[in-house]
């Protein structure tokens, strides 16, 4: 059984920020790679933010130089730091925790938390 946990949500004003913290623990295979999705009412979930075992990151063009994410000092722990927060970024933050493609396993999910931008 493998849990994956997200905590930091919250409202913020347009300009704050956030920072959003998520633990993978259990059995766990492997993690090659942690990820952060979000999923706004209405809309299709989106990728925002990845970073890999070895520390390289992506982030999508709508959060970059906004957004960070970084791993933690514990093992499968990842953050995302949120600046200059936008009303568009309000939107349910989901945390992903990656096993190697060649277990055969799915990503692991979190069950997310509510991040809402507004004054």
């Amino acid at each position: 059984q493998v849990q994956v946990v997200e905590s930091g949500g919250g409202l913020v004003q347009p300009g704050g920020s956030l920072r959003l913290s998520c633990v993978a623990s259990g059995s766990i295979y492997s993690i090659v790679a942690m990820s952060w999705y979000r999923q706004a009412p209405g809309k299709e979930r989106e990728l925002v933010a990845i970073v890999t075992e070895g520390g390289t990151t992506y982030h999508a063009d709508s959060v970059k130089g906004r957004f960070t994410i970084s791993k933690g000092n514990a093992k499968n722990t990842v953050h995302l730091q949120m600046n200059s927060l936008k009303p568009e970024d309000t939107a349910v933050y989901y945390c992903t925790a990656s096993p190697p493609a060649t277990s055969g396993l799915t990503d692991y999910w979190g069950q997310g938390t509510q991040v809402t931008v507004s004054s």
